[in-house]
Protein backbone atom coordinates (compact mmCIF):
# COMPACT_ATOMS: atom_id res chain seq x y z
CA UNK A 1 0.00 0.00 0.00
CA UNK A 2 0.98 3.46 -0.89
CA UNK A 3 1.88 6.05 1.88
CA UNK A 4 0.35 8.80 2.50
CA UNK A 5 2.56 12.01 2.08
CA UNK A 6 1.95 12.75 5.91
CA UNK A 7 3.21 9.89 6.79
CA UNK A 8 6.88 9.36 5.10
CA UNK A 9 9.60 10.18 7.25
CA UNK A 10 12.23 13.09 6.18
CA UNK A 11 14.63 10.40 4.47
CA UNK A 12 11.84 9.42 2.30
CA UNK A 13 10.75 12.36 1.29
CA UNK A 14 14.65 13.40 0.22
CA UNK A 15 14.38 10.05 -1.76
CA UNK A 16 10.78 10.37 -3.31
CA UNK A 17 11.67 14.25 -4.33
CA UNK A 18 15.36 13.54 -5.11
CA UNK A 19 15.17 14.81 -8.50
CA UNK A 20 13.52 18.08 -7.61
CA UNK A 21 15.94 18.69 -4.72
CA UNK A 22 19.45 17.58 -7.38
CA UNK A 23 17.93 20.46 -9.63
CA UNK A 24 17.84 22.94 -6.40
CA UNK A 25 21.29 22.17 -5.45
CA UNK A 26 23.38 24.64 -7.16
CA UNK A 27 21.14 27.38 -6.14
CA UNK A 28 21.40 26.20 -2.06
CA UNK A 29 25.48 26.32 -3.16
CA UNK A 30 25.14 29.57 -4.76
CA UNK A 31 23.74 31.30 -1.70
CA UNK A 32 25.25 29.29 0.76
CA UNK A 33 28.86 30.22 -0.71
CA UNK A 34 28.02 33.88 -1.19
CA UNK A 35 25.85 34.81 1.09
CA UNK A 36 25.97 32.64 4.32
CA UNK A 37 29.89 31.71 4.54
CA UNK A 38 30.60 35.43 4.45
CA UNK A 39 28.17 36.36 7.46
CA UNK A 40 31.46 36.22 10.54
CA UNK A 41 32.79 39.04 7.89
CA UNK A 42 29.98 41.64 9.54
CA UNK A 43 32.63 41.19 13.01
CA UNK A 44 34.52 44.33 10.85
CA UNK A 45 32.02 46.47 11.55
CA UNK A 46 32.58 46.58 15.66
CA UNK A 47 36.55 46.37 15.16
CA UNK A 48 39.26 48.63 14.03
CA UNK A 49 40.55 46.68 11.18
CA UNK A 50 44.37 46.32 10.41
CA UNK A 51 45.93 43.66 7.49
CA UNK A 52 48.63 42.54 10.21
CA UNK A 53 46.05 40.98 12.88
CA UNK A 54 43.04 40.34 10.60
CA UNK A 55 39.63 40.63 10.98
CA UNK A 56 39.36 38.66 14.34
CA UNK A 57 42.54 39.88 15.58
CA UNK A 58 41.93 43.85 15.75
CA UNK A 59 41.53 45.91 18.50
CA UNK A 60 37.42 45.48 19.09
CA UNK A 61 35.92 49.34 19.24
CA UNK A 62 31.72 48.53 19.52
CA UNK A 63 29.81 51.10 17.64
CA UNK A 64 32.52 53.74 17.15
CA UNK A 65 32.43 53.09 13.65
CA UNK A 66 28.69 53.65 13.51
CA UNK A 67 29.28 57.10 14.63
CA UNK A 68 30.61 57.84 11.40
CA UNK A 69 27.19 58.66 9.57
CA UNK A 70 25.47 59.86 12.64
CA UNK A 71 28.10 62.77 13.12
CA UNK A 72 28.78 63.55 9.85
CA UNK A 73 26.02 65.71 9.73
CA UNK A 74 24.49 63.85 6.57
CA UNK A 75 22.74 61.12 7.66
CA UNK A 76 19.45 62.93 7.57
CA UNK A 77 20.56 64.25 3.77
CA UNK A 78 21.93 60.48 2.67
CA UNK A 79 19.05 58.29 3.65
CA UNK A 80 16.29 60.76 2.38
CA UNK A 81 17.85 60.64 -1.00
CA UNK A 82 18.56 57.34 -1.09
CA UNK A 83 15.29 56.39 0.06
CA UNK A 84 13.62 58.38 -2.02
CA UNK A 85 15.40 57.78 -5.37
CA UNK A 86 14.59 53.80 -4.91
CA UNK A 87 10.86 54.85 -4.14
CA UNK A 88 11.05 56.15 -7.57
CA UNK A 89 13.03 53.82 -9.16
CA UNK A 90 10.59 51.10 -7.63
CA UNK A 91 7.18 52.33 -8.36
CA UNK A 92 7.57 54.24 -11.61
CA UNK A 93 9.79 51.16 -13.00
CA UNK A 94 7.43 48.67 -12.06
CA UNK A 95 5.03 50.63 -13.17
CA UNK A 96 6.65 51.14 -16.57
CA UNK A 97 8.18 47.49 -16.70
CA UNK A 98 3.81 46.50 -16.35
CA UNK A 99 3.11 48.79 -19.20
CA UNK A 100 5.64 47.26 -21.80
CA UNK A 101 4.85 44.07 -20.84
CA UNK A 102 1.19 44.32 -21.67
CA UNK A 103 2.11 46.82 -24.77
CA UNK A 104 4.95 43.52 -25.93
CA UNK A 105 1.64 41.39 -25.23
CA UNK A 106 -0.93 43.08 -27.48
CA UNK A 107 1.43 43.66 -30.47
CA UNK A 108 0.29 41.06 -32.86
CA UNK A 109 3.23 40.52 -35.55
CA UNK A 110 5.60 38.62 -33.78
CA UNK A 111 8.21 39.55 -35.64
CA UNK A 112 7.79 43.75 -34.72
CA UNK A 113 7.58 41.89 -31.10
CA UNK A 114 10.85 40.21 -30.97
CA UNK A 115 12.76 43.57 -32.62
CA UNK A 116 11.05 45.65 -29.83
CA UNK A 117 12.37 43.33 -27.04
CA UNK A 118 16.01 43.15 -28.47
CA UNK A 119 15.86 47.32 -28.31
CA UNK A 120 14.40 47.50 -24.78
CA UNK A 121 16.57 45.26 -23.61
CA UNK A 122 19.82 46.07 -25.36
CA UNK A 123 20.26 49.50 -22.93
CA UNK A 124 20.37 47.56 -19.74
CA UNK A 125 23.66 45.95 -21.17
CA UNK A 126 25.31 49.03 -21.51
CA UNK A 127 27.94 49.52 -19.40
CA UNK A 128 27.51 52.36 -16.67
CA UNK A 129 30.87 53.83 -17.35
CA UNK A 130 29.32 54.15 -20.73
CA UNK A 131 26.10 55.55 -19.51
CA UNK A 132 27.97 58.29 -17.61
CA UNK A 133 29.93 59.21 -20.71
CA UNK A 134 26.89 59.36 -22.76
CA UNK A 135 25.50 61.64 -20.60
CA UNK A 136 27.77 64.02 -20.41
CA UNK A 137 27.83 64.12 -23.84
CA UNK A 138 24.41 64.83 -23.72
CA UNK A 139 24.32 67.61 -21.60
CA UNK A 140 27.46 69.15 -21.48
CA UNK A 141 27.44 72.93 -21.67
CA UNK A 142 30.46 73.48 -24.07
CA UNK A 143 29.87 70.86 -26.68
CA UNK A 144 26.69 69.01 -25.32
CA UNK A 145 24.19 67.42 -28.36
CA UNK A 146 21.71 69.34 -26.25
CA UNK A 147 23.05 72.67 -26.26
CA UNK A 148 24.14 72.27 -29.65
CA UNK A 149 20.36 72.41 -30.80
CA UNK A 150 19.55 75.33 -28.23
CA UNK A 151 22.48 77.32 -29.65
CA UNK A 152 21.21 76.20 -33.44
CA UNK A 153 17.80 77.65 -32.05
CA UNK A 154 18.74 81.39 -30.74
CA UNK A 155 18.14 79.98 -27.02
CA UNK A 156 20.29 80.37 -23.87
CA UNK A 157 22.53 77.19 -23.08
CA UNK A 158 21.39 74.74 -20.64
CA UNK A 159 23.73 74.27 -17.25
CA UNK A 160 22.34 70.72 -15.45
CA UNK A 161 25.41 70.47 -14.33
CA UNK A 162 25.62 73.49 -11.65
CA UNK A 163 21.84 73.25 -10.97
CA UNK A 164 21.33 70.40 -8.91
CA UNK A 165 17.42 70.60 -8.77
CA UNK A 166 17.17 68.80 -12.00
CA UNK A 167 19.29 65.67 -11.29
CA UNK A 168 16.41 63.57 -9.46
CA UNK A 169 14.05 63.72 -12.62
CA UNK A 170 17.22 63.08 -15.08
CA UNK A 171 18.46 60.43 -12.43
CA UNK A 172 14.90 58.79 -12.59
CA UNK A 173 14.57 59.10 -16.78
CA UNK A 174 17.95 57.47 -17.10
CA UNK A 175 17.27 54.47 -15.12
CA UNK A 176 13.85 54.09 -16.15
CA UNK A 177 15.33 53.84 -19.72
CA UNK A 178 18.36 51.60 -18.61
CA UNK A 179 16.24 49.17 -16.56
CA UNK A 180 12.88 48.94 -18.28
CA UNK A 181 13.33 46.19 -21.12
CA UNK A 182 14.78 43.97 -18.44
CA UNK A 183 12.71 44.39 -15.53
CA UNK A 184 9.31 43.73 -18.16
CA UNK A 185 10.62 40.66 -19.08
CA UNK A 186 9.54 38.42 -15.52
CA UNK A 187 5.98 40.15 -16.10
CA UNK A 188 5.99 39.62 -19.57
CA UNK A 189 6.94 35.68 -18.61
CA UNK A 190 3.91 36.10 -16.37
CA UNK A 191 1.45 37.32 -18.93
CA UNK A 192 2.19 34.34 -21.03
CA UNK A 193 1.33 32.18 -18.63
CA UNK A 194 -2.21 32.99 -18.40
CA UNK A 195 -3.88 30.56 -19.59
CA UNK A 196 -4.92 31.04 -22.65
CA UNK A 197 -8.83 29.61 -22.71
CA UNK A 198 -9.24 32.36 -20.22
CA UNK A 199 -8.30 34.76 -22.56
CA UNK A 200 -10.23 33.30 -25.78
CA UNK A 201 -13.62 33.29 -24.04
CA UNK A 202 -13.15 37.03 -22.89
CA UNK A 203 -12.87 37.51 -26.60
CA UNK A 204 -15.81 35.16 -27.11
CA UNK A 205 -17.98 37.24 -24.63
CA UNK A 206 -17.27 40.52 -26.21
CA UNK A 207 -14.24 41.80 -24.21
CA UNK A 208 -12.44 44.39 -25.76
CA UNK A 209 -8.36 44.83 -25.04
CA UNK A 210 -8.97 47.46 -22.17
CA UNK A 211 -11.23 45.22 -20.27
CA UNK A 212 -9.01 41.84 -21.25
CA UNK A 213 -6.07 43.67 -19.66
CA UNK A 214 -8.33 45.34 -16.66
CA UNK A 215 -9.88 42.29 -15.38
CA UNK A 216 -7.63 39.43 -16.55
CA UNK A 217 -3.86 40.44 -17.19
CA UNK A 218 -3.63 43.09 -14.78
CA UNK A 219 -5.40 41.02 -11.63
CA UNK A 220 -3.33 37.79 -12.79
CA UNK A 221 -0.08 39.72 -12.48
CA UNK A 222 -1.01 40.99 -8.88
CA UNK A 223 0.94 38.32 -6.94
CA UNK A 224 4.18 38.67 -9.10
CA UNK A 225 4.23 42.72 -8.52
CA UNK A 226 3.88 42.87 -4.73
CA UNK A 227 6.06 39.22 -4.69
CA UNK A 228 8.66 41.85 -6.46
CA UNK A 229 8.42 45.22 -5.33
CA UNK A 230 8.73 43.20 -1.53
CA UNK A 231 12.28 41.94 -2.50
CA UNK A 232 12.80 45.27 -3.85
CA UNK A 233 12.21 46.92 -0.51
CA UNK A 234 14.99 44.87 1.02
CA UNK A 235 17.63 46.96 -1.02
CA UNK A 236 15.73 50.45 -0.36
CA UNK A 237 18.59 51.53 1.81
CA UNK A 238 21.17 50.32 -0.81
CA UNK A 239 21.80 53.29 -3.70
CA UNK A 240 22.53 52.49 -7.43
CA UNK A 241 26.55 53.81 -6.87
CA UNK A 242 27.32 52.80 -10.46
CA UNK A 243 24.85 54.90 -11.95
CA UNK A 244 25.12 57.93 -9.53
CA UNK A 245 29.34 58.13 -9.04
CA UNK A 246 29.63 57.38 -13.07
CA UNK A 247 27.51 60.42 -14.29
CA UNK A 248 27.54 62.90 -11.12
CA UNK A 249 31.16 61.79 -10.43
CA UNK A 250 32.92 64.01 -8.00
CA UNK A 251 30.95 67.37 -8.69
CA UNK A 252 29.84 69.35 -5.01
CA UNK A 253 27.27 71.67 -6.53
CA UNK A 254 25.05 68.30 -7.28
CA UNK A 255 25.38 66.35 -3.76
CA UNK A 256 22.51 68.03 -1.88
CA UNK A 257 19.95 66.10 -4.59
CA UNK A 258 22.32 63.26 -5.59
CA UNK A 259 24.60 62.04 -2.82
CA UNK A 260 23.51 58.79 -1.91
CA UNK A 261 24.65 56.34 1.21
CA UNK A 262 27.23 54.29 -1.21
CA UNK A 263 28.68 57.55 -2.93
CA UNK A 264 29.42 59.13 0.28
CA UNK A 265 30.86 56.14 1.90
CA UNK A 266 33.07 55.77 -1.19
CA UNK A 267 34.56 59.20 -0.92
CA UNK A 268 35.38 59.14 2.68
CA UNK A 269 36.61 55.44 3.08
CA UNK A 270 37.00 53.37 0.50
CA UNK A 271 39.35 55.80 -0.63
CA UNK A 272 41.21 55.64 2.32
CA UNK A 273 40.57 51.90 2.79
CA UNK A 274 38.88 52.36 6.23
CA UNK A 275 37.23 48.90 5.88
CA UNK A 276 35.52 48.74 9.29
CA UNK A 277 33.35 52.09 8.45
CA UNK A 278 32.45 51.35 4.89
CA UNK A 279 30.84 47.76 6.73
CA UNK A 280 29.09 49.40 9.16
CA UNK A 281 27.43 51.29 7.03
CA UNK A 282 26.74 48.04 4.77
CA UNK A 283 25.89 46.84 8.04
CA UNK A 284 23.33 49.57 8.86
CA UNK A 285 21.79 49.50 5.28
CA UNK A 286 21.10 46.05 5.91
CA UNK A 287 19.32 45.80 9.32
CA UNK A 288 17.29 48.70 7.97
CA UNK A 289 16.14 46.50 4.97
CA UNK A 290 15.43 43.76 7.02
CA UNK A 291 13.27 45.38 9.12
CA UNK A 292 11.28 47.13 6.35
CA UNK A 293 10.96 44.10 4.45
CA UNK A 294 9.84 42.47 7.81
CA UNK A 295 6.97 45.26 8.51
CA UNK A 296 6.02 45.48 5.02
CA UNK A 297 5.42 41.73 4.64
CA UNK A 298 3.39 41.65 8.04
CA UNK A 299 1.59 44.27 6.25
CA UNK A 300 0.67 42.38 3.09
CA UNK A 301 0.58 39.04 5.12
CA UNK A 302 -2.75 40.67 7.22
CA UNK A 303 -4.45 41.99 3.76
CA UNK A 304 -4.05 39.48 1.42
CA UNK A 305 -1.90 36.33 3.25
CA UNK A 306 -1.45 34.47 -0.34
CA UNK A 307 0.95 37.62 -1.67
CA UNK A 308 3.59 37.37 1.36
CA UNK A 309 6.78 36.00 1.36
CA UNK A 310 6.33 33.50 4.24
Amino acid sequence: MKKRKSDLTFLEKVVRNRVLLFMCLPAVIFFFMFNYMPLPGIYVAFVKYNYRDGIFGSKFIGLDNFKFLATSGQLWTLTKNTILYNLAFIILGNMLAVFVAILLNEMQSKWFKKVSQTILFLPYFISQVLVGLLVFNLLNYDTGFVNGILSSLGMERWQPYSDPNVWPVLMVVIYLWQQTGYNSVVYFASIMGIDGEMMEAAKVDGANGFQRIRYIILPSLKPTIVILLLFALGGIVKGNFGLFYNIVGSNPILYPTTDIIETFVYRSTVQSFNFSTASAVGFYQSVVGFVIVMTVNYIVKKIEPDYSLF
